[in-house]
């Protein structure tokens, strides 16, 4: 809603009324749907990418809804600059008829429900170190691929190695040993392109990961989640860097299942029927917070002495388990973050 001292700017018409004058912009993507106080349409638009920022400083503070999808976060930022509230929602909560009109006309319907939940804009720092995070994922993914290359290709070969990556270690030495006879000439030429951008993606890998320590010691809501057993930088400053706010979520278990950590419902008539986890929300989160629980049942001996984890693992396969206890670092997590504390719990429970 907006209000310029008895002095509006229509943004349909671009006229000057004396009395105040109320509307509602929302935006997706690019295209406009514009509603005044009653709900009428006042206008529809599509704009290019350098108009959206001359447009919205042209018309007096508005309320602006826009799908949290790829570059919403720098919209919101720009568009509080000027003075609007900038509100962001989950695509999945906007309905579809799958047009770009549509679609602008369900969000204005969905920034207007009480029950909305709104995503809180990213500052640029905390962009920035997602980017980190985003691109050490995908030089990890790559240098999977160029080591299953290396492996498959080695094979045909019979020069077989056990799993892990530090194996790789042997097969690349068997590459780069020009006096090792079992790999041709030929091959060893197109098998050295392979090792050498292997160790190049690993010394890329270390220099994000050397960033994101940097990072990670400057902020302080990354090192208090960091006392939590299972939680090392790596996951302390993705979950820093993600929830901007934790206030938005009511409790730590609202916030695990914003991760995707609880059980799909299908429940109806009064009875329960609980199926596997929802998987609904941050993918990179849920992924970091389930290998981190793997790695804490294999090798933490304060969790193989836990009482309910070791009943659990006695009944249910060890995924489960490590759901389980993801579900409840996630909970500790958020409890962390809304309380600006350190972990002072030494049991491990689930």
């Amino acid at each position: 809603m907006c209000q310029d001292g008895g002095r509006q700017r229509s943004p349909a018409t671009g006229a000057i009324h004396g009395r105040y004058y109320y509307n509602l912009v929302l935006i997706w993507q690019l295209q406009l749907h514009a509603v005044d106080e009653t709900g009428s349409v006042v206008m529809r638009k599509r704009l290019r990418r350098g108009q959206v920022l001359s447009f919205f400083a042209g018309i007096p503070p508005c309320l602006v809804g826009m799908e949290a999808c790829a570059t919403a976060h720098h919209w919101a930022r720009e568009l509080i600059a000027l003075g609007d509230e900038a509100r962001l929602m989950p695509p999945t909560y906007v309905k579809r008829n799958k047009h770009d009109v549509a679609d602008a006309e369900a969000i204005y319907e969905a920034v207007r429900r009480p029950s909305m939940r709104f995503v809180p804009a990213k500052t640029v720092e905390q962009q920035s170190a997602l980017m980190m995070h985003r691109a050490r994922d995908l030089l990890i993914r790559q240098r999977t691929m160029l080591v299953n290359a290396l492996r498959g290709h080695l094979a045909e070969l019979g020069l077989i190695e056990a799993q892990g990556l530090h194996k790789v270690a042997r097969l690349i030495a068997v590459v780069m040993d020009e006096n090792d006879r079992r790999v041709p000439d030929i091959a060893r030429q197109v098998l050295k392109v392979i090792v050498n951008q292997i160790e190049d993606t690993q010394t890329r890998i270390a220099g994000l990961e050397t960033q994101v320590l940097a990072w990670h010691k400057s902020n302080p809501v990354s090192q208090r989640l960091a006392t939590i057993p299972g939680i090392g930088p790596i996951i302390a400053t993705a979950i820093a860097a993600t929830v901007a706010d934790p206030s938005i979520f009511r409790s730590g278990r609202e916030f695990a299942a914003w991760l995707g950590l609880v059980p799909r419902q299908n429940s109806t008539g009064g009875k329960a029927r609980l199926g596997g986890i929802s998987k609904r929300g941050d993918s990179y989160l849920r992924r970091l917070l389930v290998n981190s629980a793997h790695t804490v049942l294999l090798s933490s001996q304060q969790a193989k002495t836990a009482p309910r984890l070791m009943s659990l693992l006695g009944r249910k396969p060890r995924l489960v388990a490590a759901v389980a206890l993801a579900n409840k670092t996630a909970r500790v997590a958020w409890a962390i973050m809304r309380r600006q504390d350190i972990y002072r719990h030494a049991a491990v429970a689930v």
